[in-house]
């Protein structure tokens, strides 16, 4: 009876992955239909390489709108479209990663690791023209602490900072309560210095990310609430000017619009490319085709620590696992752009992934065992949201293969801004898709945010985690800190934590008259060095 149940799933799910394929071709029929109509009655293909306005604008597609230009408080994966941009950081990370000076010139760490004290950068000015100093630092890393302020970057700064102080306006000192391993990486990915008197002349948070003020190479000039960004050149930028005076982000987030703009030329840069398009697109003389992995895992997050949910039993959280065919999904869904995770931490961080746990195999029979053993012998009823922008036929897969063992998933999926307000204030519940791109290139990003107690959307809690992650406060040097990660990874693993799927891989298309080289590993957006050719 279980092999002919088993037969009986599977012919249902390549019945879905046949619709999934199906749709995409007639997507791709339809696209190729515009843009051959684009490129006969408008231009060839050697003329789509030029800009879509003029030499000294950049209009980027982006596949979600940006929810709030406060980048102190905002979700990482919504700051990483703009931070760069308007904002800047003592220290940063170049294309490749490495950290390197950017408003301080040098930094000295005392021996016991307590004291950071930073030498600042002289005469660097604030869009609106007030000078930098160090009390805007201060300033900026209390206005994270404050838990009235609700910044997403709060779980990383309040439990190691002691103090913050100013001796003279060119110089910081930050005093911890005790070493942290990471912390330069923590300044460089996640500390957008602010001004202290601009913001202090504010209502609130809220009136800052409506007119936000930074020190980046570009300053705001338009913001069109779910249609546009505009920025323009910062003249005043201390560093090295950007070649492009306007950079536009223009709000597409349907897939086929975004895709034909960037075909037809209307558009310089698409981000997100719906993998259906990258083989197709790859034959664009026009274009070039960018696949970025971002040290992602796309998967379901589990709300395990609400007491009567079913995902709060082990047992429940295993046979989500092992009903879902994660190959399967890989190949119809994202079209084979992705690989299977065996852990949460990417095998695209410099350290901490570890290649020797295998991912959950696909096994429908031991998850209805898992279910029937855990008290639901008849499967349950559960709610899934799903966020546009996220391919809807992977909520879609997932509730398929779900139903296949008897749990029935009402997918609830909702506009990005509306799922992220919901998301960053842990009302997403009971699970959701979600992904987790690298901000600071330590795997202490996505773990300690999705899994320890004061994780900003943690809705998990093990004893054990919480224990290896205290001891990587006091842990500096990649191999250590890599130890320590892969034992969280294979704990995560083990009790299921969450629904891994694939590594993420993000997917952009530019036009082959445009010099751009993609933040590597990273979801950023930098658009610093950019230009015309």
């Amino acid at each position: 009876m279980n092999e002919l149940m088993g037969r009986r799933a599977a012919a249902r799910m390549t019945q879905v992955i046949r619709r999934w394929r199906a749709r995409a071709a007639a997507a791709v029929i339809a696209l190729g239909a515009l843009s051959s109509t684009a490129m006969t009655s408008t231009a060839t293909a050697a003329d789509k390489t030029g800009p879509a306005v003029d030499r000294n604008t950049l209009v980027v597609a982006l596949d979600k709108e940006i929810q709030s230009l406060d980048a102190l408080v905002t979700a990482s994966g919504d700051s990483q479209r703009y931070a760069m941009s308007i904002f800047d950081t003592l220290y940063g990370f170049d294309a490749k990663g490495n950290i390197v000076p950017r408003m301080a010139t040098s930094y000295t760490m005392s021996s016991d690791g307590l004291v950071y004290t930073f030498k600042l950068r002289p005469n660097i000015k604030f869009h609106n023209g007030d000078t930098f100093t160090s009390a805007d630092v201060k300033y900026s890393i209390e206005r994270v602490i404050d838990p009235t302020t609700k910044s997403t970057r709060r779980p990383y700064f309040a439990p190691v900072i002691d103090s913050v102080e100013t001796p003279d306006p060119l110089t910081v000192r930050i005093r911890l309560k005790q070493p942290d391993g990471v912390f330069l990486n923590k300044i460089a990915g996640f500390l957008f210095i602010v001004g202290q008197k601009y913001a202090t002349s504010l209502p609130n948070a809220e009136a800052f990310a409506a007119a936000p003020v930074g020190t980046g190479p570009y300053r705001v000039k338009t913001n069109k609430v779910g249609q546009f960004l505009e920025l323009e050149r910062f003249d005043d930028f201390y560093g090295d000017k950007p070649a492009i005076r306007t950079l536009v982000f223009k709000y597409i987030p349907e897939p086929s619009s975004r895709v034909n703009a960037i075909v037809s030329g209307e558009v310089d840069i698409a981000a997100m490319i719906p993998l259906a398009e990258v083989a197709r697109l790859r034959q664009d003389a026009a274009l070039d085709i960018i696949t970025n992995p971002v040290s992602s895992p796309m998967h379901v997050r589990l709300y395990s620590n609400v007491p009567d949910s079913p995902l709060a039993k082990r047992d429940v959280r295993l046979a989500l696992n092992y009903a879902v065919d994660a190959n399967a999904i890989i190949k119809g869904v994202f079209h084979g752009v992705g690989a299977p995770m065996g852990t949460f931490i990417s095998k695209y961080f410099p350290y901490g992934g570890d290649p020797s746990v295998a991912p959950y195999p696909y096994d429908p029979a031991k998850a209805r065992a898992l279910l029937r053993q855990a008290g639901y012998p008849n499967g349950f009823s559960i709610k899934l949201y799903d966020a546009v922008g996220t391919p809807k036929e992977f909520a879609e897969a997932l509730a398929a293969y779900w139903g296949q063992v008897g749990v029935k998933v009402d997918i609830n999926r909702i506009d990005y801004a509306a799922w992220s307000r919901l998301n960053n204030t842990h009302k997403t519940g009971p699970m959701t898709t979600t992904q987790f791109t690298n901000a600071i290139y330590d795997p202490i990003h996505p773990v300690a945010g999705s899994f320890s107690k004061e994780g900003a959307w943690s809705d998990y809690y093990n004893s054990e985690v919480e224990a290896l992650l205290k001891q990587l406060d006091t842990t500096t040097g990649a191999e250590a800190r890599g130890a320590l990660f892969r034992k969280i990874g294979k704990i995560l693993h083990d009790d299921a934590s969450a629904v891994l799927v694939t590594e993420l891989f993000n997917v952009f298309a530019k036009k082959k008259g445009l010099t751009w080289e993609v933040q590597q590993g990273s979801g950023f957006l930098n658009f610093r060095k950019v230009a015309w050719h």
